[in-house]
This record gives structure tokens, C-alpha cells and sequence, in this order.
């Protein structure tokens, strides 16, 4: 059996243009060619240093070729790739390494000191650095690429094996790894291509980390399997990406709401050379109407989806033409992907009645990381995937998400769960009882605030909280703004009620 993998991708490109351009960092191509080469050598390297298959490779650094050779490279050795979120801090990091079980550790020279941090708590036998050189590092990823062979043997991978562990945070606290198959990412690049109509001709802005599920899933890898070509950008600047729009005739990009306000803020947009971009798209929160009005102005329409890391990630999607008569909606499913929504009897709830969210296809992942509890609370016998998410479907089919039944909150495109927020604040000596929630927030969305009941004789104020907080937590968590309470509302039972928080103030 040959590589039928995601893994295969650069090659199977190569075959067809090995001349065209896959990636653009920093002003220098790449070709498909010239990356199906490396990532060959890199694979081969990988397999001498006994990464086997379903072993886990894991990768901290920003956008850059670098990320993208190690994802194809892992997958082409029938490994298992797991993208690590730069923004957490380095003992949540560890967690994460020693959870999944990590056979090989890469990071970006840029993470040099994360790195040394995480693996002082989560030692990894072969460790590998994105760059010059590193103390902690056994090799540098150049050494590999220059020391492998290309053109050796394939590695037998199959649709249905492990593609990738994507961490999305859990509810108890506890980050969760949700179990992509290639199959599973093959599925929603299908459905992709259906609703966004990507070209080959495409060039797309990546400037959304691709560490995170849209970014890499939803963006990435549609344009590269179409034989696009990606401008990675390692972090989003919104000058910089009017910049970048205009010199490489950009002609779609991917964002979360606040990176698009943030770019319709920047100076010059209102002059900017907008003129190739043929599609935005736009996730992580609903986008704001005034918000699709401003790019209407411009001659740009919003497309936007709504979807979850377990469905890697698509599941609604609100295409064009609906984005301003049906604004608020999260959309339609995707053309390969079921939805329902459900009452607690798991009926289906009637249009204009609310119930929960819940998703089945082949882009629904197998389970949680060595979780079987988690897995099993979530995923029926008929592959049903439980959100957690409230939403009302209309009558032409649209849905509206209108609730959570879960507490996380949406901050910059980041789940917050509160309950990790909440074990982090219970470490501070001053603190008896705390609970947090998600408050509006013009920039971000939604940003945390703690509520918070002081053990008597102590004192606290938000500058010390967030000080206490930094380093524990990564900074999209911890919450902006501290209310002290004599007591947090409950009910008879002793249940926290966290609505009336949000009603007094949230």
C-alpha cells in the first residue's frame, strides 16, 4: 500500500507543477518541488532516528516553512503531528508533551527559551530546533533535510490512520487532544473546496497561527492540495498585511473578527490596493454587522463559518450571498457534513425552537487522546459529535448559535474555559472562592472576569492577579478585569449560579 496520507501531498503536487509556488515567507518562494524534496529527506531522517509509525511529533514555533515541512514530513512517516499553541505558557506546554506521549519535539529558534523551559518538566529523547542551533536541541531541522535520502521508500499510510493531535481546552480544566485521521482532514478540505471555491490560481494570506485548526485546516491546506500559493506570515500585522495584500495580489485570507477590525483600523485601508481579494473569511465568533458593512464598502464580502477543532473544523458555513441577509446566522452545513439539533431527549428540536448542535461525517474526529470518558460523553454509537452549543435553526435551514451549555467564551479566537482559569486563581493565597466568566469586549470579542471571594484578613486587586497568573496561564487567559464579592451566588443546592453573574454585570 503506498501513502495515501496528507503526508503525500507535496509529492503528489510536485508531480503535477513542481515549478508552481507553494509558500512565500518573507519575500523568498518556495516551490512544491523544492518543499516535496525537503520534506522527502526530512521524512526519511525522521524514520532513521526510529520515529515510527503513530509515533507523535510535536512543533512550537510560528508560521513558517519550517511548520510545514514538519506536519507533511511526520504524516509521510506515518507519525502523528502535534502543533503546539505558542501563546501557552511553558508548564502547560509540558502537559501537553508528556499527555501525548511525545517521540520527538521540534520548535522554532524563536522559542528557544519556551523550549528549554518545557523540557526541564517534559523530557524528550530526540530534540530538534527550527534554526541556527540550540544547547537543548540533538539537531538542528537543516542537518535533517541535508543528512536524509529522498526518494526512498514510501511508508504504507492509510486514510483511517492518525493524522494529528489537535489540543483544545476541556471543561474540567484539563486540555483535551482531539484525534484527526487523514480522512478526517481530506473530508473538510473537500468541503472547503465546495464552499469557498478555492483556485489553483489562489494566494492566500496566512497570517492566523497554524497552530490552530482554522488557520492550518481551513486555510492552509485547501490552497496547497488546489496548488496555491501560501504567504506565511509569523504574526499578524494589519499595516503590514495591506502591505502584503497589494505586493503579492493577495486573493483570500482567513481571520478571526478582531483581526479584521483591527485591519479595517489600520492606517491606509481606506486607500489600500484591496482589488485582487476575491474572498474573506472569517471565524472564531460571529462577525459584528457594522463590521460587514465596512468591507461591503470596499467592494469585499464576508464569508463566514462555524465549526470546532473535533470536526477539524468545519461544520456551517455562511457563504457569500447569504452574509448580510442572514447576519447573526452561522450558516448551512457543509456539503459532506449532517447537522441537527437536538432537545435534552435527543430529539429534533422544530425550526424557531433552540437545541444543541450536534455534527456527524468524516470530518468528525475518532475521539479524545487517551480519554475514553471524554470520547464517550461527546460521541454516540452513530457517530453523533455533541458541541456543547445552543442554536436556533430558521426556516430556510439557517442556524443562529445563541448559547453554550459549556462556559468557555471566545477571546480573540481562543477558548477560554473557565474552569482552567478557576483552578490557576485557587493557587493565589488570598483567594477562598472564584468563578469566571466571559464580558463583551470590543476588541477581542470576549474577554474573562474573576469574581472573586478573599479569605479573610488578605487583599487582592487585579494588577497582583495578573501578575500571579503570568506564566501560569497563557495571557489570552487571564481574565481583564477582577469584581470582589462578600460571596458568589448560589442556589439552595449549593450550585454556583454563574447566569446571575452575567446578568449583574457580565
Amino acid at each position: 500500500m503506498a501513502d495515501q496520507g496528507v503526508g503525500s501531498w507535496p509529492r503528489r503536487r510536485a508531480r503535477i507543477a513542481p515549478g508552481d509556488t507553494a509558500l512565500i515567507y518573507q519575500g523568498e518562494p518556495r516551490s512544491f518541488g523544492e518543499l516535496a524534496q525537503r520534506v522527502d529527506r526530512l521524512r526519511q531522517r525522521l524514520a532513521e532516528l526510529e520515529v515510527a509509525p503513530g509515533d507523535r511529533v510535536a512543533y512550537l514555533g510560528p508560521n513558517q516553512p519550517a511548520f510545514v515541512e514538519a506536519m507533511f514530513a511526520t504524516m509521510a512517516a506515518g507519525a502523528v503531528f502535534v502543533p503546539l499553541n505558542t501563546r501557552l505558557a511553558a508548564p502547560e506546554l509540558a502537559h501537553l508533551l508528556r499527555d501525548a506521549q511525545v517521540r520527538a519535539f521540534i520548535w522554532a529558534e524563536s522559542h528557544e527559551q519556551t523550549a528549554q523551559a518545557v523540557l526541564e518538566a517534559a523530557p524528550v529523547e530526540l530534540r530538534v530546533v527550527a534554526g541556527a542551533g540550540s544547547e537543548a536541541a540533538g539537531y538542528t531541522l537543516e542537518q535533517l533535510v541535508e543528512q536524509g535520502q529522498s526518494g526512498t521508500p514510501e511508508v504504507p499510510v492509510a486514510t483511517d490512520d492518525l493524522a494529528m493531535i489537535m489540543y483544545t481546552s476541556g471543561t474540567t480544566g484539563q486540555p483535551r487532544g482531539a484525534t484527526l485521521t487523514h480522512a478526517n482532514l481530506t473530508w473538510n478540505v473537500f468541503n472547503v473546496l465546495i464552499d469557498v471555491d478555492v483556485s489553483q490560481r489562489e494566494v492566500t494570506l496566512v497570517s492566523a497561527p497554524l497552530f490552530h485548526t482554522a488557520a492550518l485546516n481551513q486555510t492552509f491546506l485547501p490552497t496547497f492540495i488546489k496548488g496555491g500559493a501560501a504567504v506565511l506570515e509569523a504574526a499578524f500585522d494589519p499595516q503590514r498585511s495591506l502591505h502584503l495584500i497589494a505586493e503579492h495580489r493577495i486573493t483570500w485570507m482567513f481571520g478571526v473578527p478582531a483581526m479584521f477590525q483591527a485591519l479595517a483600523a489600520a492606517p491606509g485601508w481606506d486607500t489600500a490596493d484591496l482589488s485582487s481579494i476575491r474572498a474573506v473569511e472569517a471565524g472564531g465568533a460571529p462577525v459584528p454587522e457594522e463590521l460587514i458593512r465596512t468591507y461591503q464598502a470596499r467592494g469585499l464580502t464576508f464569508m463566514q463559518g462555524y465549526g470546532m477543532t473535533e470536526a477539524s473544523p468545519g461544520v456551517l458555513f455562511l457563504r457569500a450571498g447569504d452574509s448580510l441577509r442572514k447576519v447573526g446566522s452561522a450558516g448551512t452545513p457543509c456539503f459532506f457534513t449532517e447537522v441537527d439539533l437536538i432537545d435534552d431527549a435527543g430529539a429534533t428540536t422544530p425550526a424557531g425552537e433552540p437545541g444543541e448542535v450536534v455534527v456527524r461525517g468524516p470530518n468528525v474526529m475518532v475521539g479524545y487522546w487517551r480519554n475514553e470518558a471524554a470520547t464517550a460523553a461527546v460521541l454516540d454509537q452513530d457517530g453523533w459529535f455533541r458541541s456543547g452549543d445552543v442554536a436556533v435553526r430558521d426556516d430556510e435551514g439557517h442556524l443562529r448559535i445563541v448559547d453554550r451549555k459549556k462556559d468557555m467564551f471566545i477571546s480573540g479566537g481562543e477558548n477560554v474555559y473557565p474552569a482552567e482559569v478557576e483552578n490557576a486563581i485557587y493557587d493565589h493565597p488570598a483567594v477562598r472562592e472564584c468563578a469566571v466568566i466571559g464580558v463583551p469586549d470590543t476588541q477581542w470579542g470576549e474577554v474573562g472576569r474573576a469574581y472573586i471571594v478573599l479569605n479573610d484578613g488578605h487583599q487582592l486587586d487585579h494588577p497582583e492577579l495578573a501578575q500571579f497568573l503570568t506564566g501560569r496561564l497563557a495571557r489570552y487567559k487571564i481574565p481583564q478585569s477582577l469584581v470582589l464579592l462578600a460571596e458568589l451566588p448560589r442556589t439552595a443546592s449549593g450550585k454556583l449560579q454563574k447566569q446571575r453573574l452575567r446578568s449583574a454585570g457580565g
